[in-house]
């Protein structure tokens, strides 16, 4: 089911969007409720979805070495998608979550579409991809 899209109004990525643009974003993201310790990315694994963070934190590592926390606003999942890769990360929820998933060919189309969202989404990628 579709998120309503000012959930998303205040997250960095899709701050330079305009509302309808939120909106077509809002109509791809599905809300899910994530428990304490669940795993949502596994390092080496297949990617299909990406995420947005609305409430709750995650832990990103590597191995037994925590690399990051996210929080709400903070998104993951955009490289295995994106660079036709395997997960670069074991992602795991620290806190009972709530996250918007979006289906992975539904992302990569929103990135080619929008320029405002590719241009957040490459420099996280710079960011948290070895060159």
């Amino acid at each position: 089911m579709a998120v309503d899209p000012s959930r998303i109004r205040d997250v960095p990525l899709f701050a330079g969007l305009t509302e309808e643009e939120r909106a077509a974003v809002a109509q791809k993201l599905n809300e899910r409720q994530i428990k304490e310790g669940r795993r949502l990315s596994t390092e080496g694994g297949s990617g299909y979805f990406f995420f947005v963070i609305e409430t709750g934190s995650a832990t990103v590592s590597h191995g037994d070495t925590v690399v990051a926390t996210l929080g709400p606003g903070d998104f993951f999942g955009e490289a295995a998608i994106l660079e036709t890769t395997r997960r670069t990360a074991d992602v795991t929820a620290a806190t009972d979550m709530t996250v918007f998933q979006m289906f992975g060919a539904d992302f990569a189309v929103l990135n080619a579409q929008s320029p405002a969202v590719k241009a957040a989404i490459d420099a996280a990628m710079a960011e948290r991809l070895p060159g």
